[in-house]
């Protein structure tokens, strides 16, 4: 009794051995190569022009950085040119600025968004005074992938600290374009 004991179990420890040791290298669980620092980085941004009454051109392009799959954060400049004119009034005024950016990505096509925009513009009610504009926004965001890593993105925000010399009202809609994300 004690050699078909032995037997068996010698058996299965040869089958279990060789089977571990003929192991296909596909079946072996691999890590994801890590991605260097390039690799993590992302551009992008906003590019709008509207004719009319009211003319208005923004170039607004901007950096970021992937730290996880699901966080990303960074940073974009911002210009526009807006002019006003109608009989009664002729406003006309350059708009720079910068922001700083915080993504969070549900999916692989939606996401959450929160900045922090700095603008400084001529106030319209002060002739050649320009102010300083804050604007703190969170909203969500889609993406429509063209590629494995760049898309067109979509936003709608809201401006939480709007004030009379903000440039656009909420909700803000938003189109513009990513690359590496």
């Amino acid at each position: 009794m004690h050699k078909l004991i032995f037997y068996i179990s010698f058996t299965l420890f040869c089958t279990g051995f060789f089977h571990a040791a003929a192991q296909d290298s596909s079946m072996i669980r691999k890590h994801p190569p890590k991605k260097n620092f390039r690799d993590k980085i992302f551009f992008g941004g906003n590019l709008g022009i509207q004719f009319g009454t009211s003319t208005f051109a923004d170039i607004s392009p901007l950096v970021g950085y992937k730290f996880t799959e699901k966080i990303s954060a960074g940073v974009g400049v911002t210009y526009q040119y807006y002019h006003y004119q109608d009989q009664y009034f002729d406003f006309e005024t350059n708009v720079y600025g910068g922001r700083v950016l915080a993504r969070y990505n549900f999916t692989q096509t939606f996401f959450a968004h929160g900045e922090y925009e700095y603008l400084n513009m001529e106030a319209f009610d002060f002739p050649d005074t320009r102010v300083d504009v804050g604007s703190l926004m969170g909203g969500v965001g889609y993406i429509q992938r063209i590629g494995d890593n760049s898309g067109i993105v979509a936003l709608v925000l809201y401006n939480f600290t709007e004030t009379h010399y903000t440039p656009y009202q909420n909700p803000i809609f938003r189109v513009g374009f990513v690359v590496g994300m």
